[in-house]
């Protein structure tokens, strides 16, 4: 090889390494668009990770019985919570149209969340979707709705004019109604049906506001209706937590005939209920709420044969 063309050999090769950089650089740049691509698929990946472990972490997961074994159920049965839910709203209600010195309104909520109430139970059962998930969801139900709710719609109505003697007995109503619920799911199995022990929650709850509701609307502020009032509220409260039986009504089979003088009386119930519901109302519940201690009177008082 002549010198001629060892120079020339010389001047052509710093043209060739910026090509060969340039490849470098291009395949660097691949790389990262790939990196990119994969970071972005990842994140999908984590995206779809986190919503199934969301999922995962709050379903609920309950022990059941079916045909003899036991298995366990993901999930709850929508219906009858459905029912629960709108008693609670009601009974939420219940509790801003108080604050809001709409009393009427207010008691109206609570019998309409003792309705609801009803419902649940006997729609879970007539579906088969009973679950410890919807008995506890509706105990909490009850807690609102037939425990906090009366009393804080007595205790804005008339309980407040009476100072510390009236938020205690207010508080008093409230406690005993937790006291009541949290010994019903207890002896759940352990007592018999036909009977409650204390009195039921709702009863209770009915008691007081179909005394705000009547009284209310007579426009009853006297200290005569203050005390009565009083009375009204902590005889409920310490009757839920008393051992005096209620009749339940749970042994009333409504598929046998019966004669048609009950459809009878049941249409003049609805008539004069009609006619005047919140005294109706406070007459029937108040006749059950003293039923109790009327009928534990009678038995002390029998001779034992």
């Amino acid at each position: 090889m002549t010198q001629d063309a060892r120079d020339q050999e010389r001047k052509q090769a710093p043209q060739s390494a910026p090509q060969e950089g340039q490849k470098t650089e291009a395949s660097g740049t691949g790389e990262q668009e790939d990196a990119s691509h994969e970071k972005v698929s990842n994140g999908n990946v984590s995206n779809e990770d986190l919503a199934s472990v969301f999922l995962r972490e709050t379903e609920v997961v309950e022990e059941a019985v079916e045909d003899g074994k036991k298995i366990r159920r993901k999930g709850i049965y929508l219906l009858p919570n459905l029912f629960t839910t709108s008693a609670l709203f009601s009974g939420f209600f219940a509790v801003v149209a108080g604050i809001n010195g709409e009393f009427t309104s207010a008691a109206v909520a609570i019998f309409i969340a003792m309705v609801l109430d009803g419902l649940d139970g006997r729609v879970a059962r007539m579906t088969n979707t009973q679950s410890e998930f919807g008995a506890e969801y509706d105990s909490l139900s009850d807690m609102i709705s037939f425990g906090m709710a009366p009393a804080l719609v007595a205790f804005t109505w008339i309980l407040q004019d009476i100072g510390k003697t009236g938020w205690v007995v207010a508080f008093l109503y409230v406690a005993c109604a937790a006291l009541r619920l949290a010994r019903f799911n207890v002896q759940i199995g352990s007592v018999d049906k036909k009977w409650f022990i204390g009195l039921p929650s709702p009863s209770a709850a009915a008691l007081v506001a179909a005394s705000v509701w009547t009284f209310h609307s007579f426009d009853a502020d006297a200290v005569g209706f203050k005390l009565l009032m009083l009375f009204v509220v902590g005889a409920a409260g310490v009757l839920m937590v008393s051992n005096i039986r209620y009749y339940s009504f749970k042994d009333l089979d409504f598929k046998k005939p019966v004669p048609f003088v009950v459809l009878l009386a049941v249409v003049l119930g609805f008539v004069m209920i009609s006619v005047e519901p919140s005294v109706m109302l406070l007459l029937l519940f108040g006749a059950y709420v003293c039923s109790g201690p009327v009928l534990a009177v009678m038995r002390k008082a029998k001779p034992k044969s």
